[in-house]
């Protein structure tokens, strides 16, 4: 049975995602971070010289004609409760919608940089091998994974250390449009990274 806790977060989710995705203003810290606020601003990226990895942000992996709130604009989960089936069924067409997120095919083999929250996928002596990167602080651990197209699949080319869950890096290498699917969330895009460094914020 899915909770009253997590039918308010989905609810809030939703809203504050299409703030983020219509409006893309302001900029977010390591620390206030949010669906709406994802870590290192929301708006468009700048270019960069030629050879040098190209810095995004979050907004960038979101196609611009794609409306998370579609489907659910004239639905008032307020008046839904535990037992109620509608609200079961809501959250599940709410799931299968953010699992199924479009992807921006324009990113698809660019070189890119992109600062994240860390979930690790696996780990060896060697280091962190797999992890997924997130836009802001508990997605897929503390809260419901964010749409597909807000979590990146990292397979790192030489594995770091020293990280741990949530850790704030930035990423360098390049992304595809590449769905994965694992036990922390679905993933609509994949990096091979070249660089995973901590996280300092652009002065």
């Amino acid at each position: 049975m899915l909770s009253r806790s997590w039918l308010k977060w989905s609810t809030s989710w939703v809203l504050s995602l299409g703030i983020a995705v219509g409006v893309g203003a302001g900029t977010a810290g390591a620390v206030t971070t949010s669906a709406s606020q994802p870590i290192g601003g929301t708006g468009v990226s700048r270019p960069t010289a030629n050879g040098v990895f190209r810095e995004i942000k979050w907004d960038d992996l979101v196609p611009k004609d794609w409306d998370p709130l579609k489907e659910f604009k004239n639905i008032n989960f307020s008046l839904m409760n535990d037992s109620d089936p509608r609200a079961n069924e809501m959250l599940k067409r709410m799931r299968e919608t953010w699992d199924n997120a479009p992807t921006n095919n324009e990113m698809d083999g660019a070189s890119v940089r992109i600062p994240g929250y860390l979930v690790p996928l696996e780990e060896t002596k060697a280091g962190l091998k797999e992890f997924l990167l997130v836009p802001y602080f508990g997605a897929c651990i503390h809260s419901p994974p964010p749409p597909a197209n807000q979590i990146i699949y990292v397979k790192a080319e030489k594995p770091p250390k020293g990280f741990q869950s949530m850790d704030t890096v930035w990423v360098s290498g390049t992304l595809k449009t590449l769905r994965s699917d694992s036990y922390m969330g679905a993933s609509g895009y994949r990096m091979d990274a070249v660089v995973v460094e901590p996280y300092v914020e652009p002065k």
